[in-house]
């Protein structure tokens, strides 16, 4: 339609007068229309075509997993494509393989705990069964007459020992107010020898005696604070920390006795493929427990004997000590006092060091 269009406006006669000027045709309107319609159609060809090369470009135009990576240097650029794809791949598989093996760790932590928990149910199980088939009498367990005898004297001992503590502990309280009495009392009495001089003689000699029984009561305290001191470590730490062996050697026996008694009833029982197993497993722990239970009990042994010397070394000292404070105090022999301390090489402590600050009061 167009190209007919075109034809027939290119063969049209245009007239020109004699002054040169065209004249008014009756086809010039024809002519611009015709123009007019050319250009829309030019305009929607060229839409259309922008549109199928927009189309084309956006179906054939370069891929966007591949980037191009240009750099430029002294010798010219050098272009190379590298798929993105593939940078992604790898970032994937390296935060993968990082997760991989932390859940394998933390799988690893979970199963070693869980195994743990899983014995120690087992071992408590087992002990608990031993433990009241002993006290019901349906159990056997294993026992040492001689270290169970010795074990039960140091207890024995420990108990005494301790209400040795306490009284000589209520001793030191008790003297220590008396002391301190005195000491107001002789204070009292230098105080009225001065303020009475028909009686200054007599309150001036009981005050002195006062301040003499006092100094000798300060002396006599020394003594007996370290007998105190030497009985409290005696017990609470050396008999304490032997104790604490015992009890680590008892816990031992029980479940020495449980692993025993598990293993004598699996070898009364049927000798299949599944059980023989077991049966070896069970001689491998009560191996491991008997072990465990003769260090122990051999441990126990030699800290009772060393017990037992050291005990009878510190009462020789702290009891002659204690006689002979308490004999020279009541004798009224200071130098005898004086002199005891000197020989267990005891120091007195100034005045009023046992009494708390006023920062440590309540």
């Amino acid at each position: 339609m167009a190209d007919s269009i075109m034809s027939k406006a290119a063969t049209m006669e245009i007239p020109i007068n004699s002054n040169g000027d065209t004249g008014t045709l009756p086809e010039d309107d024809s002519l611009e229309q015709a123009a007019k319609l050319q250009w829309s159609l030019d305009e929607k060809v060229g839409r259309s075509t922008g549109h199928q090369d927009l189309q084309q470009v956006m179906v054939s135009g370069p891929n966007l997993n591949e980037t191009s990576i240009v750099s430029g240097g002294y010798g010219g650029t050098t272009e190379g494509i590298i798929p993105t794809s593939s940078i992604k791949g790898s970032s994937m598989q390296h935060s993968s393989s990082n997760s991989s093996m932390a859940d394998d760790a933390s799988r690893g932590v979970a199963v070693e705990k869980l195994d743990f928990v899983k014995k120690w149910g087992l071992n408590t199980y087992k002990c608990t069964k031993q433990m009241i088939s002993e006290r019901f009498g349906r159990g056997s367990r294993t026992v040492d007459l001689e270290l169970e005898a010795q074990i039960d004297v140091l207890r024995d001992t420990k108990r005494k020992y301790e209400n040795v503590l306490r009284l000589a502990r209520a001793l030191t309280n008790h003297f220590y107010s008396m002391v301190q009495t005195q000491h107001a009392l002789g204070d009292t009495f230098a105080d009225l020898s001065q303020k009475s001089p028909e009686l200054r003689d007599e309150f001036g000699y009981n005050a002195e005696t006062q301040k003499l029984l006092c100094k000798n009561g300060e002396t006599l305290l020394g003594a007996v604070n370290f007998f105190v001191s030497s009985i409290n470590t005696l017990v609470n730490k050396t008999m304490e920390d032997t104790l604490m062996t015992i009890k680590m050697y008892e816990s031992a026996r029980l479940e020495f006795d449980a692993y025993r008694a598990d293993l004598e009833e699996l070898s009364l029982g049927p000798r299949d493929a599944v059980t023989m197993a077991r049966i070896d497993y069970a001689q491998q722990q009560y191996q491991v427990h008997k072990d465990k239970y003769e260090r122990l009990r051999s441990d126990v042994t030699i800290k009772l004997k060393f017990l037992e010397e050291n005990k009878v070394k510190v009462m020789h000292k702290q009891l002659l000590l204690f006689h002979n404070a308490i004999s020279a105090y009541f004798a009224g022999n200071q130098q005898q006092l004086e002199q005891t301390l000197k020989q267990f090489n005891i120091k007195l402590k100034p005045p009023g060091s046992e009494q708390p600050s006023w920062l440590e009061e309540p």
